[in-house]
């Protein structure tokens, strides 16, 4: 008996690791996600005092809140969508061909990655301020974009780098031109990378606070808003927005894994 118990843990070892890893990171969103049921004694106060369903009910009860929300999604789908193309071309451009000073471009793209975002940040205000742009909505997605397209780079490139290019050359053998070889072959291989990428990108522009902070003016986002609100208490309709953002995170990874399964099944 004891040697089937030790067999089972140097067999499962690494799972059992990687499952109490992974459920130290989720700890913070269940707590989250519990206290979204949560009437505390007081703004001020954390403590799990009643259960109730109002939160989810009306998740614009806190003032300015939801305002604060849809004026993130917005930033965000906007700095995605040119971060994504963007970082595609980039990638395209780092990994299928060889140009003067293409190390150089390795290097610049990821410097946003490794510096700080109160440099970031600082940075562009002082741009923005020396060449006398209002900061407001656009300077917040020109903010977002410049650290998001690295991010976009690094996914999009290692999903090339690991691409065989010899089915695009079978592809062409085959009396297809380049466009239709892109479209048929290397655009679906790739999309998973692309997907993943925007996901990031969105990801990261929704939760910025710091080069926000710096280049908003008077554009509130989410972040910034349970900032504020963190001084006077934080209303809990912010655990159902935290709550939701995450479980339509996880049905998007979900749906594309199922879409992956079908596409292999079907193929």
């Amino acid at each position: 008996m004891g040697g089937r118990f030790g067999r089972f843990v140097a067999d499962h070892w690494v799972l059992a690791v990687a499952a109490l890893v992974l459920g130290y990171l989720l700890l913070p969103v269940a707590v989250v996600a519990g206290l979204s049921f949560n009437q505390p004694s007081s703004r001020l106060s954390y403590d799990f005092a009643e259960f109730t369903l109002d939160n989810w009910r009306d998740p614009c009860a806190g003032p300015g809140m939801c305002a604060a929300v849809l004026r993130s999604v917005q930033i965000g789908f906007v700095a995605t969508a040119i971060s994504t193309v963007l970082g595609t071309l980039m990638a395209f451009a780092l990994v299928r061909h060889r140009f003067r000073g293409r190390a150089a471009v390795n290097v610049l793209v990821l410097a946003p990655v490794a510096t700080p975002e109160v440099v970031l940040g600082t940075s562009l205000l002082a741009l923005l301020v020396a060449a006398g742009i209002p900061q407001g909505f656009w300077t917040v997605v020109i903010a977002h974009v410049m650290f998001c397209v690295s991010f976009v780079v690094v996914t999009v490139r290692a999903r090339l780098s690991g691409m065989d290019t010899r089915m695009e050359e079978a592809a062409m053998d085959l009396y297809a031109t380049e466009w239709q070889a892109f479209r048929r072959v290397t655009l679906p291989l790739v999309l998973p990378g692309i997907v993943a990428a925007a996901l990031l990108a969105f990801s990261l522009s929704f939760d910025d606070f710091v080069v926000t902070n710096f280049n908003s003016g008077t554009t509130v986002t989410f972040p910034m808003y349970v900032w504020g609100a963190s001084q006077r208490g934080i209303p809990p309709q912010v655990n159902v927005v935290g709550t939701a953002m995450f479980a339509v995170a996880l049905l998007m990874l979900a749906a594309s894994r199922l879409g992956r399964r079908s596409t292999r099944r079907s193929g």
